[in-house]
């Protein structure tokens, strides 16, 4: 299926939603988009901006038709973009009646579908039947603050047909988002879930007060891991993964004050339980459901993980953070 030229979607209301919206409307005449709860619509149609993300960034509703039934939005629409958090993916979706083998799909969910374990591209692919040259997957380095403040951002576009990664790619780019596309779709969903995982681990060493030396030694030892797991899961000759897309989304994921699995992990640091950092924060950190996703997929390719094994043991066996931080200290190099 080649790349359609009809309506897009924006399948999710949250920051990073909202933050695809402004650099689709500012190449598109209109979107449509859709908010499952029906409240907040009306509250952006009434102030004209999302009453609950990126509150800065204003929109002319005149060009957003909104929906809070999925499969009237499905329906009206050729391209959905998926922007939902990853827990909450299937939940979404258990309301569609309607086929997606005939729309084109873009994820821009950096999560891995919960129970499945299977990469986004994978779960349409094998629930949806939704070929895999009509699956796209959108990852950055790229924050929605710095979206909304229009600073100069990178996203990255893979799709197995370059073709159309390259056709959603110009939708994307702008005065202040540049694009480039890649065919390792894998590879950067894998990248895009670990990168979570390791921001977390990045904000639990802050909050233990571990200083930037040790950060840095942290960041060179996730890369190796991340390394490790992607070549040994999806190998692939032609990945660089001193590339934006895994290497800089993994540096401004760990260590950007605006990003949520820092913070969450630097609450964890500072002695926070798991279910005080999630009800104080009220946003999802990813990554602490990629850890157990991730941790159960390695259980298939037994890669040397020890920093995904921490994390797992500080969030989920409930292990004292610093005793975890020490043990890993002590393997780095």
């Amino acid at each position: 299926m080649n790349f359609p030229q009809g309506k897009l979607a924006i399948m999710g209301g949250g920051s990073w939603a909202t933050a695809i919206a402004k650099i689709l409307l500012s190449t598109e005449d209109s979107v449509n988009w859709y908010i499952r709860r029906e409240d907040r619509i009306r509250e952006f149609q009434r102030l004209g901006h999302n009453p609950a993300y990126l509150t800065s960034v204003r929109f002319d509703t005149n060009k957003i038709h909104f929906y809070s039934d999925i499969n009237d939005v499905v329906r009206d629409s050729e391209v959905l973009v998926f922007v939902t958090p990853s827990p909450y993916f299937k939940g979404h979706m258990s309301r569609l009646k309607l086929k997606l083998s005939d729309r084109f799909i873009v994820s821009a969910i950096k999560g891995i579908v919960p129970d499945d374990n299977l990469l986004m591209s994978e779960y349409f692919h094998r629930f949806y039947k939704v070929d895999e040259e009509s699956v796209c997957v959108l990852a950055g380095p790229c924050h929605a603050e710095e979206v909304a403040m229009e600073r100069l951002s990178y996203l990255t576009v893979g799709c197995v047909n370059p073709d159309n990664a390259r056709a959603f790619a110009r939708k994307m780019n702008n005065s202040y988002v540049k694009t480039s596309v890649s065919t390792d779709v894998a590879g950067i969903e894998f990248g895009s879930v670990l990168k979570n995982v390791y921001a977390i681990a990045a904000g639990i060493c802050n909050g233990l007060n571990y200083g930037d030396n040790f950060q840095a030694v942290l960041m060179s030892n996730a890369l190796n891991e991340m390394t490790r797991f992607i070549d040994t899961a999806r190998p692939m000759e032609s990945r660089v993964i001193n590339d934006s897309v895994y290497l800089g989304d993994m540096l401004v994921t760990c260590y950007s004050n605006f990003s949520r699995n820092r913070v969450f992990g630097s609450m964890i640091g500072k002695g926070y339980s798991v279910k005080a950092a999630q009800l104080e924060m009220e946003m999802i950190a990813e990554g602490y459901y990629g850890t157990k996703c991730m941790k159960e997929i390695n259980e298939h390719y037994h890669v040397d993980m020890p920093i995904l094994n921490a994390m797992y043991n500080i969030l989920y066996e409930r292990i004292a953070p610093q005793i975890e931080i020490k043990l890993l200290t002590d393997s780095f190099k």
